[in-house]
């Protein structure tokens, strides 16, 4: 340590250590608090996933993925955003700092587990937006939700912004390639790759349709199969040969 350094540490007061100690602890429970909100909605969905595999036989909900945005991340968008640098200023004005992204099979599914979501009891939504029905312009699709979920402390109740999307795994395959082509060319993508990446987000799209025309299909067929199955069972044939079976045991 340099010369400079031992001074200031040399005039750092007591009550000046009790400060910073305050701060970091301040700082490290407010970057939990997102932590154990994202850990609160993730067993919602864990409970929801394995909920409708026990009672559906059937998981609308492909796989998910969490995550806390860093402190560095947070004070430049709170910069960008110029709402003060703050953890109340932050908290109040940044609600996408915890963030959770679903990936669910059809597009039926994608609304599906939004109201699931949105029909818990402890959960507000704060924002909703469509961008399946409402593509934006460079073709990205999916459901964005805000919502504020209860986390509770060992002293205090903090309700905390959580933000989350949630899409097919096409529309998830063309925002992830979208995102590195948009980065790898620092933001400013040439004209011809912006023209072919909305074609090719309109034909995710049409492949999400297909898919669910096939699975609308299969499921009617399987109605038919299982309404042909009941009637079967129970003609009373079948009801004679359950009791002689029942004889030979």
């Amino acid at each position: 340590m340099n010369r400079r350094g031992i001074t200031a540490l040399e005039n750092t007061t007591f009550e000046d250590l009790e400060q910073l100690k305050t701060t970091k602890n301040e700082l490290t429970r407010f970057m939990m608090t997102y932590k154990f909100a994202i850990d609160e909605v993730n067993t919602k969905l864990n409970i929801l996933k394995e909920e409708f595999q026990y009672i559906h036989d059937y998981n609308p909900i492909e796989h998910s993925i969490s995550r806390v945005k860093s402190p560095e991340s947070i004070l430049k968008k709170a910069y960008r955003k110029n709402c003060g640098l703050s953890l109340a200023a932050i908290k109040e004005n940044i609600q996408d700092i915890a963030g959770i992204r679903i990936t669910c099979s059809f597009i039926s599914d994608i609304y599906k587990v939004s109201e699931m979501i949105t029909k818990q009891r402890d959960i507000t939504v704060i924002e909703r937006k469509d961008y399946i029905q409402n593509p934006k312009p460079n073709g990205y699709q999916s459901l964005h939700l805000i919502i504020k979920i209860p986390v509770f402390m060992s002293d205090r109740v903090e309700h905390t912004f959580v933000e989350i999307q949630i899409r097919t795994i096409a529309m998830d395959f063309w925002a992830s390639l979208e995102h590195k082509i948009y980065y790898k060319f620092n933001k400013e993508v040439p004209e011809r790759i912006t023209r072919e990446l909305k074609e090719a987000a309109v034909s995710a799209t049409e492949l999400d349709k297909k898919m669910e025309r096939l699975h609308e299909e299969v499921k009617v067929i399987k109605n038919m199969e299982n309404e042909e199955q009941q009637h079967v069972s129970d003609s009373p044939m079948n009801g004679e040969i359950r009791q002689l079976i029942g004889l030979l045991k």
